[in-house]
């Protein structure tokens, strides 16, 4: 063979992949679009919102949409600062309650021996077919029984239990050997310093896209469904409230400015921990 005993260093280019950057290149331009489409509709001018056919690269960029925003900020009777410091205590909370609940729970699933093991599992893998408002009225009725509307708890209790992140972080710790865990044992180890030492450094990868699912859920959570208080709203249900409640004309520019802003985070957050996403989805597949 022409090509026999020839190595190719992939952080380099070589010919030979260009065959690779054909299909890769366009299909990258073509998934990028959406977030080029939210970063452009933030500064349309109103006219750009309703032009025919819709333009996804804003022509003339203004930044009135931001302006109006600020100026609702400013006359809103409680101070837009409440509303963002009540997102970011719920998205901490949130990210760091998931990530233990999901990974003591994912390390029990995988690696101890107990009853009603694999039906649990199941249970939680069929939760994965349930969309939030399909149990929106069950879910209303237990978090009235327990006295928990209008409550700052309530921002945070539903969005812990994350079927999709207990699955991964299980499917995860499953490659772990149990070898590795059972010599742990024999020196000594018990089960909380087996997960603290060896389970959790091990799954970083899992953690990090665990994280990344649970801060998403929390930042962007604009259901007011238990809450009557405006000091126990967030950043989201605040944006929420302010656009809908403005002219279509107007609101549509400020719900634009308004979706860039709650979607940065979200954005920087995946591109700081992206390789750790993809780690994670490899090994969440095998088995």
């Amino acid at each position: 063979m022409a090509f026999q005993g020839t190595k190719i260093d992939p952080k380099k280019f070589h010919k030979s992949q260009l065959k690779f950057y054909f299909f890769l290149v366009p299909f990258a331009l073509f998934m990028i679009l959406p977030i080029i489409f939210i970063f452009s509709n933030a500064f349309k001018p109103a006219n750009e919102f309703f032009a025919f056919p819709p333009r996804i690269f804003v022509v003339r960029p203004t930044l009135d949409n931001f302006k109006r925003l600020f100026t609702a900020f400013s006359e809103s009777n409680i101070p837009a600062t409440r509303y963002l410091f009540n997102s970011i205590i719920v998205a901490l909370i949130t990210v760091l309650a998931t990530i233990f609940i999901s990974s003591m729970a994912g390390y029990a699933l995988s690696k101890k021996q107990f009853k009603l093991k694999k039906i649990i599992f199941e249970i939680n893998t069929l939760a994965l077919m349930f969309v939030p408002i399909a149990v929106s009225i069950p879910r209303y009725v237990i978090i009235a029984k327990l006295g928990l509307i209008d409550t700052f708890a309530i921002n945070i209790l539903p969005l812990i239990a994350m079927p999709v992140g207990l699955f991964l972080i299980k499917q995860f710790i499953d490659q772990i050997p149990d070898s590795l865990i059972e010599a742990a044992k024999i020196d000594g180890a018990n089960d909380w310093y087996i997960y603290l030492k060896i389970i959790l450094p091990m799954i970083k990868p899992a953690i990090a896209t665990v994280a990344i699912l649970s801060f998403q859920a929390a930042w962007n959570n604009a259901d007011i469904t238990y809450i009557n208080s405006e000091y126990l709203k967030t950043f989201s249900a605040f944006m929420t409230t302010l656009t809908s409640s403005t002219s279509p004309v107007v609101g549509m520019g400020m719900s634009a400015a308004a979706t860039l802003i709650m979607f940065i985070p979200n954005l920087v957050i995946f591109i700081l921990m992206q390789s750790k996403v993809m780690n994670t989805m490899a090994y969440s597949g095998i088995k």
